[in-house]
C-alpha cells in the first residue's frame, strides 16, 4: 500500500483530534475510515475492562453486538491479540474459534468468519483494547500490508487518548483516578446498564446529574426494568462510591424482622435473639443504603425509619442506647406511593422524605433497539453458560423482539434468551458451530402480554358480600390469582409474571387473602 491513500484515509481523522466530537462519533468514523483502506465486512474497537472485552463501535456486525460482553479467557483469538504488541494476522484456515462467527451482517454469506485480524491499542504503554477486522472471504487478508493496520492503531489510540483527556477536564484527575479504580474494583460484568436509546440516556444523564449529590432518591418504575442496577450506578456516581452499598430488599421479610434487619438488635430483643446483631443502617455507615420495595414497608416502620433519617441517630432492638448513622438512602419502587398517601395506605411525611429527587426508570418498550443490545448481552452470557461457540439470532427473531411488547420487561427478556437458548441447543445434540435462535425458538406467543386477565365480572349493588365493597374485592382477586394459578399449573413465578407482580409481593396478597 503506497504512502498516499494511506495518508488520504488518516487525515480526516487526524483533523478529528480537535473537533467536538462524542465519543461514539469519532469511533464510527474511525471504523468507517478503516473500511475504506482496509476492505473487510466487518470492523470493531473493543476497550479492555479487567478480564473483559467491551465493544465500544461496530461497523458490519450485528446490532446486537455491542451489548455483548466477551470473557477474554473464552476467546482464543482476542487472547492471541492482547498478548502481541503488534498486529496479527489468522491464517484462514485457523481452528482458533472466532468471536464473530455468525455476527457479521452479511446476507447469503457463509456466518463463519474466515479472515481475522487484530491490534492492540496502547495507551501510556498498557493494553487500552483491540481494533479488530474481520471476513467471510477466505484470503481476503492476505495481501493487506500490517503497518496500515498499525497505523490505524496508532490514530486509534490517540483518538481515545483524547476523548479520555476531554472526559477528564471535567473532573479533578486525582479523583477521576480514584473512582476508576473503585468501579474497577466494585463493578461486575454480570450487572450493567446497557443502552443507547434516547429514554436510556436521559436515564444515564439523571444518574450523573444526581449520583454525585446526597439527596435522596426514590427510583420508581416497572417490575424487571432494572432499578437495582439504577441503585448502583448511582452509588457509584457519588462521594460514598469506596464505602459499602448495603441493599435490603423490604418484600422479603416479615414484618417482624423488617425493624431488626434495619436497625439491629440486642440479646434478648426478641425470640431467637441470642446475640448482638448491626442493622442494615450501621453495616452502611459512610454509604449508601438501597431499600428496594420500599413500598412494601409498614406503617410503623415508616414512621421510625422518618426519624432515622431526620436525625440521624437509631436506636436497636431492646436498647436504649442511641448510635449515629451517616447514610445516604436510595429507594425503589414499582408502586404509586402517592396513590398509596391519599388512600392511607403510606405516610405522607415519609414519602416526601424519600421522594427529594424521583427518578423514573423507562420500560424496556420506550427504549426502542435497546432491546436487541441487551438480548445480545444475555446471548453472551448464555453462550459461555452454555459451552457454544457462537449464539446469534436470526433477523426474524430481531424483529420479534422488536415488535414484542414486554411487559416483564429486561427480567423477562433476560429469562427468555436463556430459555429460548437452552431449548434450541437440546433440539441440537451436535452442537452446531453457530446456533442461530430463530423467532419460533423465542415462542412470544405464551408470553405474559398475550394472556389477558379475565375481564371483571360487574359488581352489583345488591350482591355485594356483608364485607361490603372491600370484601367483593378480595373475592375478586382471589378469582383472578386462582385462575392464574391453574393456567400456570400452580407455579407461583409464572403467575406474578401474568399478574404484572413482585413475586413476594404476591405471596403477601395471596397470605392476606387466605390463598397461602
Amino acid at each position: 500500500m503506497t504512502a498516499k491513500p494511506l495518508l488520504t484515509a488518516l487525515l480526516p481523522l487526524v483533523s478529528d483530534l480537535s473537533r467536538d466530537l462524542s465519543d461514539h462519533e469519532r469511533y464510527r468514523r474511525l471504523l468507517q475510515a478503516m473500511r475504506g483502506l482496509l476492505p473487510c465486512d466487518a470492523a470493531a474497537l473493543l476497550r479492555l475492562d479487567g478480564e473483559w472485552l467491551v465493544p465500544l463501535a461496530v461497523d458490519g456486525l450485528s446490532a446486537d453486538t455491542l451489548g455483548r460482553r466477551f470473557k477474554v479467557s473464552e476467546h482464543p483469538r482476542f487472547q492471541v491479540l492482547l498478548s502481541r504488541p503488534q498486529p496479527t494476522r489468522f491464517p484462514s484456515d485457523s481452528e482458533l474459534p472466532d468471536p464473530y462467527d455468525g455476527l457479521v451482517t452479511a446476507a447469503d454469506a457463509d456466518l463463519e468468519v474466515h479472515d481475522c485480524m487484530g491490534c492492540p491499542l496502547m495507551v501510556d504503554e498498557r493494553p487500552w483494547g483491540l481494533l479488530t477486522l474481520d471476513a467471510l472471504t477466505p484470503g481476503q487478508f492476505q495481501s493487506l500490508e500490517l503497518d496500515a493496520l498499525q497505523a490505524f492503531a496508532s490514530l486509534a489510540a490517540a483518538t481515545v487518548t483524547v476523548a479520555e483527556r476531554i472526559e477528564h477536564l471535567a473532573l479533578r484527575a486525582e479523583d477521576e483516578h480514584h473512582r476508576a479504580e473503585i468501579y474497577r474494583q466494585a463493578s461486575t460484568q454480570d450487572k450493567q446498564l446497557i443502552g443507547q436509546s434516547a429514554a436510556h440516556k436521559r436515564l444515564e444523564e439523571e444518574i450523573r446529574l444526581v449520583g454525585g449529590s446526597e439527596l435522596t432518591v426514590l427510583i420508581t418504575g416497572e417490575t424487571g426494568v432494572g432499578k437495582e442496577l439504577v441503585a448502583q450506578a448511582l452509588h457509584q456516581a457519588s462521594n460514598r462510591a469506596d464505602k459499602p452499598l448495603v441493599s435490603l430488599n423490604c418484600a422479603a421479610l416479615p414484618d417482624t424482622l423488617v425493624e431488626s434487619e434495619l436497625f439491629g438488635h440486642v440479646r434478648g430483643a426478641f425470640t431467637g435473639a441470642h446475640g448482638e446483631r448491626l442493622g442494615k443502617f450501621e453495616l452502611a455507615n459512610g454509604g449508601t443504603l438501597f431499600l428496594d420495595e420500599v413500598g412494601e414497608l409498614p406503617l410503623m416502620v415508616q414512621a421510625k425509619l422518618l426519624r432515622v433519617l431526620q436525625s440521624g441517630q437509631l436506636q436497636r432492638l431492646g436498647s436504649d442506647r442511641e448510635h449515629r448513622v451517616d447514610v445516604r438512602l436510595i429507594a425503589a419502587t414499582n408502586r404509586d406511593l402517592a396513590t398509596e398517601v391519599r388512600d392511607g395506605n403510606y405516610r405522607a411525611d415519609f414519602y416526601h422524605r424519600l421522594s427529594v429527587y424521583p427518578l423514573h426508570v423507562p420500560p424496556l418498550r420506550e427504549r426502542g433497539r435497546d432491546v436487541l443490545l441487551l438480548a445480545g448481552y444475555f446471548l453472551e452470557q448464555n453462550r459461555s453458560r452454555l459451552g457454544l461457540n457462537s449464539l446469534r439470532l436470526s433477523s426474524e427473531a430481531q424483529a420479534a423482539l422488536l415488535a414484542y411488547d414486554w411487559p416483564g420487561n429486561v427480567r423477562e427478556l433476560e429469562h427468555l434468551i436463556g430459555r429460548s437458548a437452552l431449548k434450541a441447543l437440546g433440539q441440537h445434540p451436535d452442537r452446531p458451530r453457530i446456533l442461530t435462535l430463530g423467532a419460533i425458538d423465542l415462542d412470544l406467543r405464551v408470553a405474559p402480554a398475550l394472556h389477558p386477565l379475565p375481564s371483571p365480572t360487574p359488581l352489583q349493588a345488591a350482591s355485594l358480600p356483608e364485607g361490603g365493597l372491600r370484601e367483593a374485592m378480595d373475592d375478586y382477586q382471589r378469582q383472578v390469582i386462582e385462575n392464574c394459578l391453574q393456567r400456570h399449573a400452580e407455579n407461583w413465578a409464572a403467575a406474578a409474571r401474568e399478574l404484572g407482580l413482585d413475586r413476594a409481593n404476591l405471596s403477601r396478597l395471596a397470605r392476606r387473602l387466605g390463598l397461602r
